[in-house]
């Protein structure tokens, strides 16, 4: 007569076992990314959200009537932008750039360019980390928008960003 075998010789025991025990890990590890990783915030007002988005607009179309372009150049420990115009537009003496991270918003950088000849200006900026980043370059009414990539890049040109 054959006797039984124990219950943990049994393959169709460890795949009954195996087949939930995968589940709460898998679980487990779905839990702790959730936790870990930090989504940022959604939007509430949409309404004020796309107001503000026509408001960009209007600076991106003040900045193609003025015929605005610029061309950053990132050194190892300063930043400079020399500004292009086709209008006759008086140049102020401070721009606002913006430096934003695609995905990591605890790097975003803000920045004063002070002009220190007619169309050109300076700043002094750390190192950026390696990463694509956006460019935002705001005047009195206008914006120029642009792209960089570090390493490797450290020229970008900003337009407006009009499709």
């Amino acid at each position: 007569m054959n006797e039984p075998r124990p219950w943990y010789r049994e393959p169709w025991t460890w795949l009954l076992i195996a087949l939930p025990g995968w589940a709460v890990l898998t679980g487990i590890a779905t839990i702790t990314l959730a936790i870990l990783s930090d989504d940022g915030l959604v939007v509430d007002d949409y309404y004020q959200r796309g107001k503000e988005i026509n408001r960009v607009l209007a600076r991106d179309h003040a900045a193609e009537a003025l015929g605005l372009t610029a061309e950053l150049r990132l050194g190892d420990s300063s930043t400079q932008l020399e500004l292009h115009q086709l209008a006759n537009a008086v140049l102020p003496e401070e721009l606002r750039l913006r430096i934003v991270n695609a995905t990591r918003p605890g790097l975003d950088r803000s920045l004063t360019l002070r002009r220190v000849a007619s169309a050109l200006y300076s700043a002094a900026l750390a190192p950026l980390p390696e990463g694509r980043w956006r460019l935002q370059l705001e005047g009195e009414g206008w914006r120029l928008v642009g792209r960089l990539q570090t390493p490797g890049h450290p020229v970008a040109a900003l337009r407006p960003a009009i499709d």
